[in-house]
């Protein structure tokens, strides 16, 4: 893309941040809290990846989890096999899931694809019953949206990423926080060097068998994760 383009990209992104643009869309009923940039780019990753189990930290209104299940729906029905008898699923864990969140989900027609656990990611129960989860799963993606401090995301990357499959992701959102002004977020407890990127290259640095995807980066150019599409080279 032409420099001119970053820059206009750049500007509208900065801009739509602080406008909660967001907030504007929504996944099959559910708020998703995404740009559609990251929805194409989720969906590309599930066709390629194929996988047995996405695990979700962050749930908010379920939006993610309603994509994440459709998604694992259409591999079923693409295979020939029955969504609701394959073992395919999503797993979100929220340390908050609403009653109203949690209604809505329970009455969404893709339940049967979602396991919902409240607690902490970090916690360590709470991270042996999402493992626990992956036991036997071939093909496992992750995606980490909770809450966006440096100390938090490391300490998921720590619990999870080594649950990636070689050759499928661990998606870090909300990188973007570290290129946004400080003090873009003046009631949450992240900012400018506090943040998921942060975390993202203290942790590649021990972590070789993970790289960034800059493809993605480069062809989205409007996106809440940049530099946070890591996919596993090898098993170290």
């Amino acid at each position: 893309m032409s420099t001119s383009t970053q820059e206009l990209a750049k500007k509208f992104f900065e801009d739509s941040i602080s406008n909660q643009y967001s907030y504007n869309f929504s996944w099959l009923g559910r708020p998703i809290i995404q740009y559609p940039q990251d929805i194409v780019a989720f969906q590309e990753i599930v066709h390629q990846v194929k996988p047995d189990l996405i695990i979700e930290t962050g749930i908010a209104h379920g939006g993610s989890l309603a994509l994440s299940a459709s998604l694992l729906c259409l591999l079923d029905v693409a295979e020939g096999l029955d969504p609701r008898q394959s073992t395919r699923k999503v797993v979100g864990v929220d340390i908050d899931i609403r009653p109203h969140n949690r209604e809505a989900l329970d009455q969404h027609p893709l339940r049967f694809k979602m396991q919902l656990i409240e607690g902490s990611s970090i916690d360590p129960e709470i991270v042996r019953q999402v493992r626990s989860h992956a036991e036997g799963g071939e093909q496992v993606l992750v995606s980490l949206d909770s809450n966006h401090t440096h100390e938090h995301v490391l300490a998921e990357l720590n619990a999870y990423a080594d649950l990636v499959s070689v050759g499928s992701y661990c998606i870090v959102f909300d990188t973007c926080i570290e290129d946004l002004p400080a003090g873009s977020f003046p009631d949450r407890p992240w900012d400018v060097g506090n943040n998921p990127k942060t975390a993202v290259y203290e942790w590649l640095k021990s972590h070789p068998e993970f790289a960034i995807d800059k493809a993605i980066d480069h062809k989205l150019l409007i996106s809440v994760a940049p530099d946070g599409y890591l996919k596993r080279i090898y098993r170290g």
